[in-house]
């Protein structure tokens, strides 16, 4: 089946008439301006089909909930509009869009739906009794007709493409995989899908999964551990073509397995995201510091986050892995352990951390402007 990739210019492309005197040969003034128009124009403009200028994806965007149905067990799926219906800023398999909720909790949910579709989202949401309670907000307050503020999308997990690819999704792990299946089948390229969880009815999306499995025959694999048993590591990652790159999304123990049994594969490169924050490598016990000059200590085995939320339950957050920026905050005085992936030089030599990953040395004390 082909994919379409919409292409819109607010201008029809015109062929330039002969030249003054008659000649068939197209006048070069008149092709040069021609061709000025074609690229100067559409870049200007960018217009849709509906005279909507497209979002910018810099910026918050109000966004509106234009369908939402159950796509699983305690998953609901929402489609994502403009108000005005426009265009929406292009986005590439891996994307997510962080939701600004009314509550003032911000979190991330993958884009699971068509990239070619410029003017609708899709994200999945699984409601957690244990959750923050951002997954709680979605599920009863987003309904048809709500508004929500969005910033994005951002790509924290791109799909590189590669000729070999096996894609393993564990239950809600499928909403940014399933754009790269699709992106695979469609590029043609050697590619295997593995979707696991614990019953059918847990996981989201089984039907469109089933139809690209009928499209592409051999390409599809379902496991539930009620038919089949929990897989390992190494049966999962048997399935990869030799020299084939890795994707996968899931539960923190899936991705821990999958990490200690890649050495042992044939695979070439493992790429991943989790759905939590990644377990402490190396931490040592260290203290912060608040403005009311209480001291909270940090043990070796929990983050900065973690300490501070104990403390203040409000404390803000979203991705817990050190790339969205959600939890920075100024360090006064103190030397940080920096291990995110978002600020600059200049922002840490300034003073910020991103208290979920960071950390300090051992008996550091890291006084905090909050």
């Amino acid at each position: 089946m082909s994919r379409q990739h919409e292409s819109i210019a607010p201008l029809d492309r015109l062929t330039p008439p002969p030249d003054l005197y008659g000649r068939p040969r197209p006048d070069r003034y008149l092709a040069g301006l021609d061709w000025i128009a074609s690229k100067y124009v559409p870049l200007v403009t960018r217009k849709d089909r509906y005279g909507s200028r497209p979002l910018e994806p810099g910026n918050p965007q109000e966004l509106v909930v234009a369908t939402r149905e159950f796509v699983a067990d305690d998953v609901v799926s929402l489609r994502l509009t403009a108000p005005g219906g426009g265009l929406l800023p292009r986005w590439q398999p891996g994307a997510h869009l962080d939701l600004h909720l009314a509550s003032g909790l911000k979190r991330q949910y993958s884009l699971c739906g068509d990239p070619a579709d410029r003017y609708a989202y899709r994200i999945a949401v699984r409601l957690l009794a244990n959750g923050g309670g951002g997954s709680a907000e979605v599920h009863k307050e987003l309904t048809v007709g709500a508004r929500v503020e969005i910033r994005g999308p951002r790509n924290a997990f791109p799909f590189a493409a590669d000729k070999k690819v096996l894609l393993i999704a564990g239950g809600i792990g499928l909403t940014p995989i399933l754009p790269m299946a699709r992106e695979a089948a469609w590029r043609g390229i050697d590619w295997q899908l593995i979707h696991t969880g614990r019953t059918r009815d847990s996981l989201p999306f089984a039907e469109e999964v089933a139809r690209l499995g009928r499209r592409h025959p051999g390409k599809v694999t379902v496991l539930t551990d009620d038919e089949h048993g929990m897989p390992s590591a190494a049966e999962l990652l048997a399935r990869a073509p030799e020299g084939a790159a890795v994707y996968c999304c899931g539960p923190t123990p899936m991705l821990d397995a999958l990490q200690a049994a890649f050495p042992a594969s044939g695979g070439k490169a493992l790429h991943f995201e989790r759905f939590s924050a990644a377990p402490i490598v190396d931490g040592k016990p260290f203290t912060l510091k608040l403005r009311s000059g209480r001291e909270l200590p940090v043990p070796a085995d929990k983050s900065a986050l973690e300490v501070l939320r104990d403390d203040n339950p409000g404390t803000p957050y979203s991705c817990q892995q050190g790339f969205c920026g959600v939890c920075k905050l100024r360090v006064l005085s103190g030397t940080v352990d920096h291990r995110d992936r978002k600020l600059t030089d200049r922002e840490r030599a300034n003073g910020e951390m991103l208290v979920c990953v960071s950390r300090a040395d051992e008996g550091e004390c890291l006084e905090l402007d909050v």
